[in-house]
């Protein structure tokens, strides 16, 4: 392993840590769309629609009564207002722009709830003639308004609002209105007056892997801010990859502008666990950090979201996890996830009830949405962007060497059995690659979803496995019917290993990757192809070919089919379609009632760049769905042995001693 740091700067740097203006204390700014940023971007900042209500038409004498619906609308009109840089813009006449938006409205409920603030201050920096009106939302969604300024010359605007009535949840946000003249903002953000705890001296963390433009980018986004750079003391990046980030167009800009903060560490591919693990590392022994900010890398960044999440915690009543949300690279002002929970039963993570997944905030922004003023209760927040404070690392330890899933899950739950709680925060946020392109639960990444969920419930699960097993059996009954025969050997393999106890997480990490993909390429379905046309194609007519079966509808129909499914699983295939494909399945129609009834199907993968060739074996079936019976009943009858293994194990798992001495000291 070597670590290589960028040249001193010609000055010595003072103590850093960001220090704010006197007349206040910064938690969130005002921010304002990139240049060319599309409308539905543009929708993250501002609201510059015209709210319409809609509503039904009086019923006719005589006629049928009219069904009573509640509806939202809006018109989408054109750009209200023009951003001359990323904190101030213009307010052309007769405009009304809102910026109860993601990224500007201020999340009050959440404040209210986890940091010790009474009152906010808004501060706006103003120029010309217009208005501002600030309202206030309840956690069902209903506007207050909360009181108007109308604004003449230059003024500098200091509003306090009452953080007390947003117990449940509940939003502040702000409107620009003008009329006869333009509205210039200079500035604006956020404030509090009393004191935070301790500095913002956040060390900033991201592990890559063959991600160099990516990487890049965020280092970029990280140094070009002079706010931002002011709250950074240091930037790791553990490189696990071949394409190394140095060798990367514009790392050289990228690093100059951080300077001697920046420390490209070339280890191993070790995995996300194995990253952030030496990024929390090389922060408590290296550097004299407050607080720890995981991000992936391959992630868009919004620069504020880091001074968001260092003032969140510094404000916090208690020390806690303070998590970024996911909004989707590809489709942008979509919302992947309000916030995520783990099922103490079945032991999966799952969103938090009462949200929606992949809410696009263009189509039903946040005036219009009543379940986004509710405030969201998380168990664990994912590393695509977290903060952790650094009494907490030191206490609750370093992550599992679990390489990949369930390690921000785990640890998670981990803080929250010490007392740190977690909030997933919006207007925190960040862009990541959608999930909904892949399906990461039965290629490679099978084996560590498996083996790390039940390395997890043996340590934070319940004491009766039985909802955990009965629901991974459903998921080996699917791979089946679904032909993934290399997923059910993953998922094997995991059981294995999770059965040989802890002794084996530490001396694997390096090495299980490569056992992964030799046992995954010993079945078809772990053999993608680049296209349906390197395997003889389907004699199916065109109008066969598009049609597919609908899913069963209700218990008893579902009952039926999966017992269709398993029949015909059992029978021997038509020697036929072991060489030609019965059909080629598109991605969205690769469902069990749709692949439990072919002998053979090309399929195609989640995100549209190959295909797999599937062909049905009722002796592997049967093998493999006797052996996971078996298995699962070792586990169920071993289960407090494991447990009190899992357990015992943990304090030498996450200790800094053991990841020096196990891996990072250890020629690999």
């Amino acid at each position: 392993m070597t670590i290589s740091e960028t040249p001193p700067r010609s000055k010595p740097a003072r103590r850093r840590g960001a220090t704010p203006p006197s007349d206040g204390h910064l938690l969130q700014r005002v921010i304002l769309p990139r240049t060319g940023d599309p409308m539905s971007v543009r929708s993250l900042y501002l609201d510059e629609r015209t709210g319409i209500r809609l509503t039904t038409v009086p019923g006719v004498a005589g006629g049928p009564e009219p069904k009573k619906v509640d509806l939202a609308g809006s018109a989408v009109t054109a750009r209200r207002l023009r951003a001359t840089s990323r904190t101030s813009a213009v307010v052309p006449d007769q405009s009304e722009v809102s910026f109860a938006a993601y990224f500007n409205a201020f999340a009050a409920g959440y404040w209210r709830r986890w940091s010790r603030l009474t009152e906010v201050r808004l501060k706006l920096s103003l120029e010309g003639a217009g208005r501002v009106d600030v309202y206030r939302t309840k956690s069902d969604g209903s506007t207050i308004f909360e009181r108007g300024v109308v604004v003449t010359g230059r003024q500098e605007l200091d509003m306090a609002l009452d953080l007390r009535p947003f117990e449940d949840g509940g939003w502040y946000w702000f409107d620009l209105t003008t009329d006869e003249g333009e509205l210039v903002l200079h500035g604006g953000g956020w404030y509090a007056t009393d004191e935070p705890t301790g500095r913002a001296a956040v060390a900033v963390g991201t592990p890559t892997f063959n991600r160099p433009a990516d990487c890049v980018a965020t280092l970029t986004a990280l140094g070009e801010d002079p706010l931002v750079r002011e709250a950074i003391i240091a930037v790791i990046v553990p490189d696990q990859g071949t394409k190394k980030v140095r060798d990367e167009p514009g790392f050289e800009q990228a690093a100059a502008a951080l300077g001697d903060r920046l420390k490209i560490i070339d280890q191993p591919n070790l995995g996300g666990s194995g990253g952030y693990a030496r990024i929390m590392y090389e922060a408590l022994e290296h550097t004299d950090c407050e607080q720890i900010l995981y991000m992936d890398d391959d992630i868009l960044l919004e620069p504020d979201s880091v001074l968001r999440a260092v003032a969140f915690s510094r404000y916090s009543r208690s020390p806690m996890l303070v998590g970024g949300q996911m909004l989707s690279l590809q489709a942008r002002s979509q919302l992947s996830t309000m916030g995520e929970v783990v099922d103490r039963g079945t032991f999966l993570w799952r969103n938090a009830p009462g949200t929606e997944p992949h809410h696009d905030l263009a189509a039903g922004p946040l005036r219009q949405t009543p379940w986004l003023h509710r405030r969201v209760d998380v168990d664990y927040n994912a590393w695509w962007t977290c903060l952790i404070p650094r009494v907490v690392a030191e206490d609750v330890g370093m992550p599992l060497p679990l390489f990949i899933k369930w390690d921000d899950a785990e640890y998670g739950l981990r803080a929250r059995a010490k007392g740190y709680r977690t909030a997933t925060v919006p207007g925190i946020g960040i862009w990541h690659m959608s999930f909904l392109e892949k399906d990461d639960t039965s290629d490679w990444q099978a084996y560590f979803h498996y083996r790390n969920r039940f390395v997890a419930a043996a340590l934070h699960g319940p004491d009766n496995p039985t909802a955990l097993l009965r629901d991974t059996l459903k998921r080996t009954v699917r791979h089946l019917l679904l032909l993934e025969y290399s997923a059910v050997a993953l998922q094997r393999m995991a059981m294995r290993d999770f059965l040989s106890g802890p002794e084996h997480l530490f001396p694997t990490l390096p090495t299980v990757l490569g056992d992964i993909r030799a046992k995954r390429s010993e079945f078809d379905d772990g053999r993608p192809l680049d296209s349906a046309t390197q395997v003889p194609l389907s004699e199916l007519d065109a109008l066969s070919a598009q049609v597919f079966p609908e899913p069963p509808s209700g218990r008893v129909g579902a009952v039926k089919g999966l017992a269709r499914g398993v029949l015909h699983n059992l029978r021997a295939p038509d020697p036929v379609h072991q060489a030609v494909p019965q059909r080629n399945v598109p991605a969205r129609h690769a469902q069990w009632f749709v692949l439990s009834r072919l002998d053979s199907a090309t399929v195609a993968t989640p995100d549209g760049r190959g295909v797999t060739f599937r062909r049905r074996d009722p002796a592997l079936f049967r093998s493999m769905l006797g052996n996971a019976v078996s298995e699962y009943r070792h586990i169920a009858k071993a289960w407090p042995d494991l447990q009190r293994r899992y357990r015992a194990a943990l304090p030498e798992l996450t200790s800094r001693e053991a990841w020096a001495r196990e891996v990072f000291d250890r020629k690999i």
